[in-house]
């Protein structure tokens, strides 16, 4: 039987909640136009967004849609700045339940994980699984195809109410998930909201508990949509490929990305969450370098720098961080002329 969320409706739109909520949703935002207009009558809006809450009126908003380059294209929706105060004040209350609930090597979007924490859990299970580099390791690494645009709205809402037994708090999530679709009905999150995170970690967590209670999968890394497996075994783990792709088919309605699946040994070095990882060190990602030298040439303020050198702090990048500091030399040198 599965835990319960124990909060209910009226804690997560309580005048409290969207209050702490929007001190939260102000960090880094203060100046932005839109975020300004909604805090010039900020109590009349917050009562205004609980009274439609309460009674049941409440419709989500249209979304303001623009494109990134992180680093591929990518279509992000942005949603009115009520609608994201509601998504803070949804996740201030479900994310520390869902946390529980989550396993261990799930890494993205999580308080206190994320990719370095991630890559050094690959570390350590490659060092186990190989026995300190004693024996082969063995990684099967996959992606999913379109994965925030293929997350089905009917299967995501089964997988909420064996979590949630409130039905207007279900009500209220099914607003926030029926306001998006990415071109093909009840199909998608938008990859802009606060709620999307923690949605598709729910949603993965199905296909999570799948692999290491059904499977048996004992090394197991996600991140978003890739994961890894990793095995002394490499038939093991060429068995377990029909079964993922068959679980995420068939209860997840997603698709594995079908030229992306590797299974590789960290000797020829395995390219993961931007790096590519070897037996004893890991380098930055071509791809990666090529984008943090043009970031720099076109914006080398220190904060710039800085990040990036903290970046390349987790790996083996002397010649990376020397090159940094000869060319933000050089271009300090270009300006003084």
């Amino acid at each position: 039987m599965k835990i319960k969320l124990s909060h209910n409706f009226e804690e997560i739109i309580s005048a409290e909640n969207l209050l702490e909520a929007w001190r939260e949703f102000l960090r880094g935002k203060r100046s932005k136009p839109d975020v300004q207009g909604f805090s010039l009558c900020l109590m009349d809006n917050i009562f205004s967004l609980h009274g439609d809450l309460a009674n049941h009126t409440y419709k989500h908003g249209a979304y303001q849609a623009f494109k990134i380059n992180d680093p591929k294209p990518r279509d992000i929706h942005k949603a009115s700045v009520r609608d994201r105060l509601l998504h803070h004040a949804i996740y201030r209350k479900l994310y520390p339940f869902f946390e529980k609930v989550f396993i261990a090597d799930s890494f993205s979007c999580r308080i206190n994980k994320g990719t370095h924490k991630a890559m050094n859990r690959f570390r350590a299970f490659a060092y186990k699984t190989s026995k300190n580099n004693t024996k082969t390791c063995w990684i099967l690494k996959c992606d999913i195809k379109k994965f925030f645009a293929s997350i089905d709205h009917k299967t995501l809402k089964e997988i909420l109410a064996k979590h949630i037994s409130g039905k207007n708090t279900l009500w209220l999530l099914d607003e926030v998930i029926d306001s998006f679709n990415s071109g093909s009905p009840s199909k998608g999150l938008p990859l802009g909201n606060l709620t999307s995170q923690l949605l598709v970690n729910i949603y993965m967590n199905e296909f999570d508990q799948f692999l290491k209670h059904k499977l048996k999968i004992k090394h197991y890394i996600r991140y978003a949509d890739d994961f890894i497996l990793l095995s002394d075994d490499k038939k093991r783990l060429e068995d377990k490929i029909e079964p993922i792709k068959e679980f995420l088919k068939n209860k997840l309605k997603l698709e594995i990305h079908k030229d992306k699946i590797q299974i590789k040994s960290p000797s020829s070095g395995v390219d993961f969450l931007g790096w590519v990882h070897f037996p004893d060190h890991r380098v930055l990602r071509t791809k990666t370098k090529r984008r943090m030298f043009k970031r720099i040439s076109a914006n080398p303020a220190p904060e710039t720098i800085n990040s990036y050198l903290g970046l390349l702090g987790h790996g083996n990048t002397r010649k990376l961080r020397d090159e940094i500091y000869r060319q933000t030399a050089e271009q300090f040198k270009a300006e003084l002329r």
